[in-house]
């Protein structure tokens, strides 16, 4: 894929979830947060390296295990090298877990809905949207660290009615790149457009100060959520996928 726009979000992603737990590894940017979202506890394979596959794989087994994680890679289209993926398929690792990153391109701002989301702290955020997905609480201080930690700032906001949180959702902005993340809505307030509204009101906040293409990450087979994203005017870009020598849940 040789799209810069689209090597550009990559990258973006990538650093809006780097978690404080990372190193590399020839090549391999491994990332150790013990949180909800494998894209921070999981192999980024972005360069060819010059270890034998079979000793990276070592290390890399090694490293998961000290942080007491299961060995995850990530397969995009940037991996690197192209034959990463049938080299781990031939000794058994399962493909699991196909995500969408949508896009905006040729970022036009929509106009404010009529609601209004009060701002919150990451730790606030990372409890909030925890507790709606009735994450346990070491996922949801992984999330918390993550988000003090980001080399991206994250903006949070939500959507009460008084004291209940109806939905939520954060931005990342880098340069002209905005990034939408973890857009909940609780189960007993759906079907209303609240999803819809607060990602309008984010995408216009980001707009104004300087956002100029958008990008958003969502599983495959969450039709509710795609829904939404088309109608905001996203639009499928690539997808990436996780491999796993593990069996079980990961």
């Amino acid at each position: 894929m040789n799209d810069p726009l689209l090597s550009r979000i990559e990258d973006a992603s990538l650093n809006a979830s780097a978690p404080p737990e990372q190193r590399w590894l020839d090549g391999w940017l491994m990332r150790f947060n013990p949180g909800k979202a494998k894209r921070a506890r999981c192999i980024n394979a972005v360069a060819d390296g010059r270890l034998p596959l079979q000793e990276r794989l070592h290390w890399a087994q090694e490293a998961y295990r000290e942080a007491g994680l299961p060995l995850i890679l990530r397969f995009t289209p940037f991996t690197a090298p192209e034959s990463l993926e049938a080299a781990v398929e031939s000794r058994g690792w399962r493909r699991f877990d196909d995500t969408r990153v949508m896009t905006w391109h040729a970022y036009t701002a929509p106009s404010t809905p009529e609601i209004a989301p009060q701002a919150v702290t990451p730790l606030e955020y990372a409890e909030i949207v925890g507790a709606l997905r009735g994450s346990p609480m070491a996922q949801r201080m992984a999330h918390a660290r993550r988000l003090l930690a980001s080399p991206v700032p994250y903006h949070g906001f939500v959507v009460k009615d008084g004291a209940t949180v109806l939905a939520c959702g954060q931005y990342a902005a880098e340069a002209d790149l905005v990034g939408l993340y973890d857009v909940f809505t609780a189960p007993a307030a759906r079907g209303q457009g609240l999803a819809r509204q607060l990602c309008s009101w984010l995408l216009a906040r980001a707009a104004e100060q300087g956002a100029r293409h958008a990008y958003l990450q969502v599983e495959g087979d969450n039709a509710a959520a795609r829904a939404v994203y088309h109608g905001l005017g996203f639009a499928d870009a690539y997808a990436y996928h996780y491999r796993t020598p593990e069996a079980g849940e990961v």
